[in-house]
């Protein structure tokens, strides 16, 4: 059986991430983490804080703190947000670590031995006012393609286009914002990607058949467009160091590698981090994940913007170093998520962010929701109208509507232990096959990262108890035949055991609260197969049971006009 290593895109340090960083990458990771986990797969899910660049240079210059203090500081509030919505991490590590500097530098060095490192001379872009070389995200300026005025000297957030400080109009100093600016002489390493390509080419032509279009297509046309050498130095005080025993001059000079050259290294640093923090007895070997390992499925999560760089630049770096490395067997990214319409801006504040939406309502509530619209094929829209519904339709009225009625009900009549009643019938053979039939339709869904599709045979898993018990109606049985009351009321349990145990994925804590309801003796189950899950008759009768809390609340009017007030919402064009 294949070990499976996961990573999602790294969050950037710079603040708290909205809820489409969360649904881009780290919320399904976790999501196919879980679900691995729970079929017995031995699973490694590795992500990080990405912590070098200019942003987090900016970041800490405006809360005025030494940038390693600021960096420290946000991790720690990152992770507590993510522990908030139950990301099963194995590891959460930092960009900053020594292991990724070890490492970072160990690629460099084999990079350049191979003859794919080259020093040049270049003209870059220098600040009269701030008395420095700025960097290329120190500079903004409009964007030459689609005119937005707060483009970045190597990337535009608005139409995602890379960019050179130079195709910049208007450009401007992001420190000081002074347009004193002229363009003077130095040096950097560059990557020499050109020499790659035809090799990047063909490992994604041997690779890249079974991920999803959206992947594929962007990696294609980064290669159409022609793969270009890459400065990967950086004139910054904050960063990875370029070695000293390779490049003494441009080490004396204070030079960093570009935070894209690091960034999709850490993901190797942070299994080193997590090997490193075994605790006393334990032993993890993290060179098995990543170096020749042959037995190793690795999956990426991530949205759209990152996909270039982690299917042409980084395999482009691992090729080059001549060593085995692992790389990346499955691409699952994402479209954007936007709010009303718009898009979802951590710069602009535009949007809910992940700490609010936990101040608002539990994880599970938007764990489930991101999930089941999430944006795979096509951008999705965020509104509280459609979040409201979501939730109330599926996780108040479906789900925690018949976990409620069917245990209070059976307390009720039947006191505090799973009733006997008659034998299984045919409407419960029916039910069996079609709990199956639905259980193994969502298995493949999560087999193939198609979480929409997921979601709604979850969904049509949970309406299947919602049909047998209205048509069993154990309410009105009750008057008449007792014991066909307590079978349908039996078979209710158990369904709420399975939904408890499959369920876990979407809502870990729903479903632990669900399963803590029956006193088992040994309930251990990992996962219920479609075999399995036929008899529903995991729950005896005789177990005693409880009724736990309301798993979901609606949400009002008052909640929604609340929210709207609160985080702005365009309810008309809703």
């Amino acid at each position: 059986m294949a070990r499976h290593l996961i990573t999602s895109a790294l969050p950037y340090i710079n603040g708290i991430k909205h809820l489409g960083n969360m649904v881009g990458s780290m919320l399904p990771a976790d999501v196919y983490a879980r679900y691995l986990r729970q079929r017995g797969h031995d699973v490694l899910y590795i992500c990080a804080t990405d912590e070098h660049g200019t942003p987090a240079e900016l970041a800490a210059k405006e809360a005025g703190l030494p940038v390693d203090a600021f960096c420290a500081q946000a991790h720690d509030a990152q992770k507590a947000i993510y522990d908030g919505f139950a990301l099963s991490f194995d590891y959460f590590g930092r960009s900053s670590s020594s292991q990724n500097v070890e490492i970072t530098q160990r690629f460099a060095r084999r990079l350049h031995e191979n003859g794919f490192i080259e020093e040049r001379a270049i003209r870059q872009v220098y600040s009269l006012a701030d008395e420095r070389f700025l960097p290329d995200r120190y500079i903004v300026g409009t964007c030459p393609y689609c005119g937005y005025d707060k483009a970045r000297g190597d990337q535009c957030e608005n139409c995602t286009r890379v960019l050179d400080p130079t195709d910049l109009i208007e450009p401007r100093s992001a420190i000081s914002g002074s347009t004193a600016l002229e363009v003077r002489e130095t040096k950097h390493l560059f990557l020499l990607q050109s020499e790659l390509a035809a090799e990047v080419e063909s490992w994604l032509d041997a690779n890249s058949a079974d991920w999803p279009t959206l992947s594929s297509s962007i990696a294609r046309k980064w290669l159409t467009e022609g793969l270009h050498d890459r400065a990967i130095t950086r004139d910054l005080d904050w960063g990875v160091p370029v070695p000293a025993d390779t490049w003494p001059e441009l080490a004396a000079e204070g030079k960093v590698f570009y935070v894209w050259f690091d960034a999709p290294i850490e993901y190797i640093g942070s299994t080193k981090e997590w090997s490193d923090a075994a605790p006393e007895g334990e032993t993890r070997d993290w060179q098995s994940w990543w170096y020749e390992a042959a037995d190793v499925r690795y999956t990426q999560f991530m949205a759209k913007d990152n996909v270039p760089f982690h299917t042409v630049m980084f395999p482009a770096t691992q090729i080059g170093t001549r060593e085995p490395w692992k790389r990346v067997d499955y691409v699952k990214s994402f479209n954007w998520l936007t709010y009303y319409g718009g898009k979802f801006s951590t710069s602009q504040r535009r949007g809910v962010f992940t700490d609010a939406a936990l101040d608002v309502l539990p994880a599970d509530y938007w764990r489930y929701f991101l999930m089941a619209n999430a944006p795979e094929s096509d951008d999705s829209s965020f509104t509280w109208e459609l979040f409201t519904a979501g939730v109330n339709k599926d996780l108040a009225d479906t789900l925690g509507n018949f976990v409620n009625r069917v245990l209070s009900f059976s307390r009720k009549r039947f006191g505090g232990e799973v009733p006997a009643g008659a034998a299984a019938g045919e409407a419960e053979a029916k039910l069996g096959e079609q709990i199956a039939a639905l259980l193994a339709e969502y298995e493949g869904h999560l087999d193939t990262l198609q979480f929409r599709k997921a979601a709604q045979s979850l969904r049509a898993l949970w309406s299947a108890g919602n049909s047998y018990l209205e048509d069993k109606a154990p309410w009105t049985a009750i008057k008449t035949d007792p014991d066909a009351a307590a079978l349908t009321l039996r078979t209710a349990m158990n369904l709420i055991h399975l939904y408890a145990v499959v369920s876990e994925p979407f809502i870990p804590t729903s479903a632990a609260a669900m399963r803590a309801a029956f006193t088992l003796p040994a309930d251990d189950a990992r996962w219920i197969t479609p075999a399995e899950a036929r008899t529903l008759d995991a729950v005896p009768s005789g177990t005693p049971f409880t009724v736990p809390p309301v798993l979901f609340a609606k949400i009002t009017e008052d909640d929604l006009a609340s929210y709207v007030t609160r985080f702005g919402g365009d309810p008309d064009a809703a």
